[in-house]
């Protein structure tokens, strides 16, 4: 397990929020797990994260578009709290800033677990990723991003030949990269 900084938000009259720092422990989320979304639009988080989600945030998230990708970002709560806290930091004067904050925070949607770990996803975020009944849940460190089943797989094609035929720059972050 890390150590990762946890923050409360309170709000106060500059930025809307104040960040109190707290300390607790968690891993980081690695993989892709094929999941449904069932007749009522929840997916079911896998058992191998459930507890630690329970653990460290009490099964509270917050789904957002992706502004990159046709797919969504599922934060753990205090994750997302960091993120927030970000945005915050923009300005909505500036036309760019305020947009993204518009995209970002507009279409954020707490989620909770029940449970049995399935959460609700609702409609403008399903219809953002194009879900369907097959969907992928990959882990991205410390968030996860929900994908349609064969916009994951076309990604992951993409990527690979990419990579493969020298199309991407790497840059020297990634020149340093030692896998």
């Amino acid at each position: 397990m890390d150590l990762v900084a946890v923050l409360v938000i309170t709000l106060s009259p500059t930025c809307l929020f104040t960040v109190q720092k707290s300390e607790v422990t968690t891993d980081m989320f690695r993989g892709t797990s094929a999941i449904t979304l069932d007749s009522k639009n929840r997916i079911t988080i896998p058992t191998k994260y459930r507890e630690e989600l329970f653990a460290d945030c009490q099964g509270k998230m917050v789904c957002t578009v992706d502004i990159q990708h046709p797919c969504l970002l599922l934060y753990p709560l205090p994750e997302w709290e960091e993120i927030e806290l970000k945005l915050c930091n923009l300005s909505s004067m500036n036309p760019q800033e305020r947009l993204l904050q518009q995209v970002i925070l507009g279409n954020a949607s707490d989620c909770e677990m029940d449970k049995n770990g399935r959460l609700l996803i609702n409609g403008p975020l399903r219809q953002h990723a194009s879900l369907e009944k097959n969907v992928m849940l990959v882990g991205q460190l410390k968030k996860f991003e929900i994908w349609h089943d064969t916009a994951w797989q076309a990604q992951m094609q993409q990527g690979i030949s990419k990579i493969q035929s020298g199309e991407i720059e790497l840059t020297d972050r990634l020149l340093d990269l030692s896998l």
